[in-house]
C-alpha cells in the first residue's frame, strides 16, 4: 500500500506539532509537508500533490472554506479533511460522505476513522467519484460558510438586564409596534434588532422560518399544528404559555410541503 502523503495545514505551531504526531502512530501516513495559513497551503498542495490535506477551518486571512473552494476550482483532487472547534452537534448536522471533520482537540482514534476513510474514498476510481465527491463539498461548503455567518447567541433586554441566549434555544420571535420580541422557553425579551428581516438573516435559514409577515418560528419548537379557516394552520408552541403563531397564506403551503401534511 502507497503510504498516504499527507499536508497538515494550521495556523497553530502546537497544533500542527500535534497532529503530525499523531498521523505519526498512524501506518502508512506520510507528512509530507505543513502549511501556518492558507496562502502557504495553496502553494504546498499545489508542490507536492497530497492525497490528503488536513485543513483547519479558522485561519487568519484566507480561512479554510477559501483555500477549499480555490483547490475545487483548480481541480486539485486531493481529499480534505476538515479541523474544526465547532460543537459536536455541528459537526454531525454537515457530516456527508464526501469529506470527513476532526474536532479539536483531535483524538487519535478519530483522526484514525478520518485516514481510514481517505483510504476507501481514494480506492474508488477517481474518474466515476470526483463528481459526486466535488458536487457534496461545494454543498458542504456552503452550509459551513452559512453557519459561520450565523449568530450563536442573541442579547435580549430583560428588565434593566441583559440576557445571552443560545439561538437554537429561542422559540419565537414577533414584531409589534416596531418592537422585536423573543421567546425562549424560559424567558421572554426585547431585541435591539430594527426589523424582523435583520434578525433573521443572523440565523440559520433552514431552523428559522418567516411564517408570518409579524412571526418568526423556530420550526424546532413547534407543539402542535392546528389546522384553521381557509386550510391555514395556527402553530402552537414549546414555551411555556403555549402561544399560537399564525401562518400567512403565502407559507402555509412551504409548511405543508415540509411536514407533509
Amino acid at each position: 500500500m502507497d503510504p498516504l502523503r499527507t499536508v497538515v495545514v494550521d495556523d497553530e505551531q502546537l497544533a500542527r506539532d500535534e497532529l503530525c504526531f499523531l498521523l505519526g502512530q498512524i501506518d502508512g501516513v506520510d507528512v509530507v509537508a505543513q502549511a501556518a495559513n492558507g496562502v502557504e497551503a495553496l502553494r504546498v498542495v499545489d508542490e507536492h500533490g497530497p492525497d490528503l490535506v488536513l485543513l483547519d477551518v479558522q485561519m487568519p486571512g484566507i480561512t479554510g472554506f477559501e483555500v477549499a473552494r480555490r483547490l475545487l476550482r483548480a481541480g486539485v483532487e486531493s481529499q480534505l479533511v476538515f479541523v474544526t472547534a465547532y460543537d459536536q452537534h455541528a459537526i454531525e448536522a454537515f457530516e456527508v460522505n464526501a469529506v470527513d471533520y476532526l474536532l479539536k482537540p483531535v483524538e487519535s482514534e478519530r483522526l484514525g476513522t478520518a485516514v481510514d476513510r481517505v483510504r476507501r474514498r481514494i480506492s474508488v476510481d477517481r474518474a466515476a467519484a470526483r463528481p459526486a465527491a466535488g458536487a457534496d463539498l461545494d454543498r458542504l461548503l456552503q452550509r459551513l460558510v452559512e453557519r459561520e455567518d450565523h449568530r450563536e447567541q442573541l442579547a435580549l433586554k430583560v428588565g434593566d438586564r441583559f440576557l445571552l441566549v443560545q439561538t437554537d434555544e429561542v422559540v419565537y420571535a414577533s414584531v409589534e409596534d416596531d418592537v422585536i420580541t423573543v421567546v425562549t422557553n424560559s424567558l421572554s425579551g426585547t431585541s435591539n434588532y430594527r426589523t424582523l428581516d435583520e434578525l433573521q438573516a443572523g440565523l440559520d435559514p433552514a431552523v428559522f422560518w418567516r411564517v408570518h409577515r409579524s412571526h418568526l418560528v423556530n420550526i424546532n419548537k413547534i407543539k402542535e399544528i392546528v389546522p384553521w379557516f381557509s386550510r391555514n394552520y395556527i402553530l402552537k408552541m414549546k414555551d411555556g404559555k403555549g402561544s399560537e403563531i399564525p401562518v400567512s397564506r403565502s407559507q402555509t403551503r412551504r409548511l405543508r410541503e415540509y411536514l407533509r401534511l
